[in-house]
């Protein structure tokens, strides 16, 4: 494991809200914080609650023309503008200015992106990169601070591929999924469960600031591996759904012959892969316009090398 790392304080961090227009503990948060951001505040650092895709706030549905949170690639970002481009291009080109530019060394330290899922998940802190070992101390701290029991840790690794997320445009990305909860729906505990949430990760950034060391450690996690699509008829409907005695078992183990479909006529599709997974969004519903039934995951221990703010 390698020794200390030594990080420069943090100074800017976003929080945001409505990147999917449906998912409401997020729009609601981002308007409470934008209208009145004492919560948010600290003494080392500022912070700034956004919303991210307005329009499909107002219309209360995921995006107007594509997905915002798979916008943010190079070749959208530095794409000439275009009056008939996407409105999701649009608003990442002005989101990648404010908080941006990807890539660079002006672009803020830290984006929290706040989403709801429908699947039964619980609350789960998303870190994008393996090699990221501020966010895993982060994410860490989160999950040690919070009462519930049902709080996960998992790295949505695209295995080299360019990220396209929006919290990529900034230097460190947490990502938060708290459901399970239907599009378009607040329900108080998750809304609570994600304030909980940032409240802790803002706690952690304020004691990093001021000169606290984190030691090393050892932590488990999901690490996603790919997704499992749903079986189809020929001409492309979905010949079966999520079996019963899957849904709801969010990164709980899966066996090779587990049943994982089921059909009208009662038949089951069994996993066939050569080991254990762990399978996570089961059965969510902005997914189905992909046709992923669900995303597969490995259990990893991670070592994380201690990190402390290098202070002048």
């Amino acid at each position: 494991m390698a020794s200390q790392v030594l990080m420069k304080p943090v100074t800017r961090v976003a929080v945001s809200g409505s990147t999917h227009g449906n998912e409401m503990s997020g729009v609601f948060l981002a308007k409470h914080w934008i209208k009145d951001p004492s919560e948010l505040c600290r003494s080392t650092f500022s912070t700034t609650a956004f919303i991210a895709n307005p329009r499909a706030m107002e219309k209360c549905v995921r995006y107007i023309h594509q997905d915002l949170n798979r916008s943010f690639k190079m070749e959208f970002l530095d794409a000439p503008d275009s009056q008939d481009e996407p409105y999701e291009v649009q608003r990442a080109k002005e989101l990648n200015k404010i908080y941006g530019p990807k890539g660079s060394p002006e672009a803020h330290d830290l984006m929290f992106d706040m989403h709801n899922t429908t699947s039964n998940m619980g609350a789960c802190i998303m870190v994008e990169s393996p090699q990221d070992p501020f966010s895993f101390h982060l994410a860490n701290y989160m999950k040690s601070k919070f009462a519930d029991d049902k709080c996960t840790i998992c790295v949505y690794d695209l295995e080299g591929q360019e990220t396209y997320t929006m919290n990529s445009i900034c230097k460190n990305a947490i990502t938060l999924e708290v459901g399970p909860q239907p599009h378009g729906v607040a329900r108080a505990e998750c809304l609570a469960q994600m304030k909980v949430l940032i409240r802790h990760g803002l706690d952690f950034i304020e004691r990093f600031n001021q000169g606290a060391a984190f030691p090393a450690f050892e932590m488990e996690a999901y690490v996603s591996i790919s997704p499992e699509y749903f079986p189809r008829h020929s001409n492309g409907e979905i010949s079966g759904f999520i079996h019963p005695k899957l849904q709801d078992k969010d990164f709980l183990p899966l066996n090779p012959g587990d049943p994982i479909f089921q059909t009208l006529d009662g038949s089951e599709v069994i996993y066939e892969g050569e080991s254990t997974i762990y399978p996570f969004f089961i059965n969510e519903a902005a997914y189905y316009e992909q046709e992923i039934a669900f995303c597969k995951s490995k259990k990893k221990w991670i070592s994380v090398p201690a990190i402390q703010a290098q202070l002048d």
